[in-house]
């Protein structure tokens, strides 16, 4: 028996495993985050970016503000894909308008060999506020869990921080490909259990963030960040208390493999906005849901421009919409207006209706 209250909306979840909705259910990538006024505050207490995803009581609050503003149809973790290389000893730090950075990067052979996995105990923080934001939902809608994928992760732990070019990572993969492996495979399992661990704690749906997947060469994104993502879906926990948890993948830029990472054995697959859904509907066909895909920076654009490109997305995917979740093509701009996200969140859910014929 579950120790949750029972959930009210359950469209998201049942979208994601392809099943009939009265609408398209939205969410938004980041809609927990900086162009919220509510959420600077809440940050300004906090301190820091880590104080407050290192605080269940402040990750809480952050990740219900945007559930309490508009009706989205999902709630999700507020965290860091880099909380797991912290828990795996290389030292997160942030800089201000730089980013996360590692203090001690996997450069050299024995760094990479000393990789140990997640220290028992070092992420409770995380699971902890998974618990408290499911409680605290009180069933209004469900909660999503996520990480970084085993790729992507990488990326940081041997550039030490973000990068454009990925030249440091690159270098190893093609002068030392045994070394990349050795990093990836320990991922895959730090990243399977961690999300396993979510889902324990309350997550109702998992989410793994190839960020950076679209920087590889079409053969290297298959042999490195595809396949060691494959590996942590066939590690998942795919059920609790009797009640399916979907699985969601989603690598930027990586349009063109569609097909390919429809097939990994996930529930549903992200887009970014480059993509046309209806071309990704016609390749996957029912084999599973898919996720997406409004370009962010049309929420700059007027309240009627956004209903317009909202249409164009719903159409896209096509009638009656079963098997879609609407969101960004990538986590929401900062500088977004929250009234722009209300116009969005509106236009979404009474087309969608439409659509249905409801």
């Amino acid at each position: 028996m579950s120790q949750f209250a029972p959930l009210q909306n359950d469209n998201f979840l049942r979208a994601l495993l392809r099943q009939p909705t009265d609408y398209t259910p939205v969410w938004l990538m980041r809609q927990a985050g900086r162009y919220l006024p509510e959420y600077r505050a809440t940050r300004a207490r906090a301190g820091s970016f880590m104080g407050l995803a290192t605080s269940p009581d402040y990750a809480t609050e952050v990740t219900l503000q945007p559930i309490d503003r508009f009706p989205l149809d999902a709630a999700i973790l507020f965290s860091d894909i880099l909380t797991v290389p912290d828990a795996m000893g290389l030292g997160l730090y942030f800089v201000e308008g730089e980013g996360p950075k590692f203090e001690r990067p996997l450069r050299t052979e024995q760094d990479v060999m000393a990789l140990r996995l997640p220290e028992p105990g070092s992420l409770d923080y995380v699971f902890n506020a998974v618990t408290q934001i499911r409680t605290e939902l009180n069933g209004r809608v469900p909660l999503i869990g996520f990480s970084g994928s085993p790729w992507t992760l990488a990326c940081y732990m041997v550039e030490g921080g973000g990068s454009k070019e990925f030249h440091t990572i690159k270098k190893m993969l093609y002068n030392r490909p045994d070394l990349m492996h050795h990093i990836l495979a320990t991922n895959a399992t730090a990243v399977a259990q961690y999300l396993n661990a979510q889902i324990d704690a309350g997550a109702q749906a998992v989410m793994i963030f190839d960020s950076w997947g679209g920087a590889l060469a079409d053969g290297a994104y298959q042999e490195f960040s595809l396949r060691y993502m494959q590996q942590v879906v066939a590690q998942l926990k795919r059920e609790k208390d009797g009640v399916k948890i979907p699985a969601i993948v989603f690598t930027k830029g990586g349009g063109q493999w569609i097909e390919e990472i429809a097939g990994i054995g996930a529930d549903a697959v992200g887009l970014d906005w480059t993509v046309d859904l209806t071309r990704a509907r016609a390749l996957v066909g029912d084999q599973v849901g898919l996720q997406g895909n409004l370009d962010p920076a049309i929420l700059f654009a007027s309240p009627d421009q956004i209903r317009a490109e909202v249409a164009k997305v719903l159409k896209a995917f096509g009638a009656p919409g079963h098997g879609h979740v609407f969101n960004l093509g990538h986590g929401i701009s900062q500088f977004t207006s929250p009234d722009a996200v209300a116009a969005m969140v509106e236009a979404v859910h009474s087309q969608s209706r439409a659509l249905r014929g409801a």
